[in-house]
């Protein structure tokens, strides 16, 4: 049945030109751009899949072998990573951002602003400890 039909390779019409050093934002993959803006904005893996309600499973895969964005994380993805949706899908180039302080204690700090009164009174007495302490160690030096 099959015996007729000849199967030859395909050529490719792409030509994969060089990459430098320092990759361009416009020839990364979906992937490799996702990665990047995590990493940027102080995210592991389980961070930002904790933050936008999916597994680490699934945006390592993002990150690796997926080549098109999950439409139905879309605005979330473009939420916590502070970027736009043409940024993230490297339709418009990423803006350079001034350097931020730690991203991971900021929304440290969020979510402890979301927390009750007595907690966050909790929270601070233990803070005012630490630096104390680091104080006294300072000052023992």
């Amino acid at each position: 049945m099959y015996e007729n039909r000849v199967y030859t390779e395909r050529q490719s019409t792409h030509t994969e030109l060089p990459m430098s050093k320092y990759a361009n934002d416009a020839l990364a993959t979906f992937g490799q751009r996702l990665a990047q803006l995590r990493k940027a904005a102080g995210y592991t893996q389980q961070e930002l899949a904790d933050e936008i309600g999916v597994t680490r499973r699934m945006i390592a895969y993002y990150e690796t072998e997926s080549e098109h964005p999950p439409a139905n994380l879309l605005v979330d993805l473009t939420t916590a990573l502070n970027v736009s949706a043409d940024e993230l899908l490297g339709i418009k180039k990423l803006k350079k951002k001034a350097a931020q302080p730690d991203t991971r204690l900021q929304r440290r700090v969020q979510q402890i602003e979301k927390m009750n009164t007595a907690q966050k009174r909790q929270i601070v007495q233990l803070l005012d400890a630490l630096i104390e302490r680091e104080h006294l160690k300072q000052n023992a030096k």
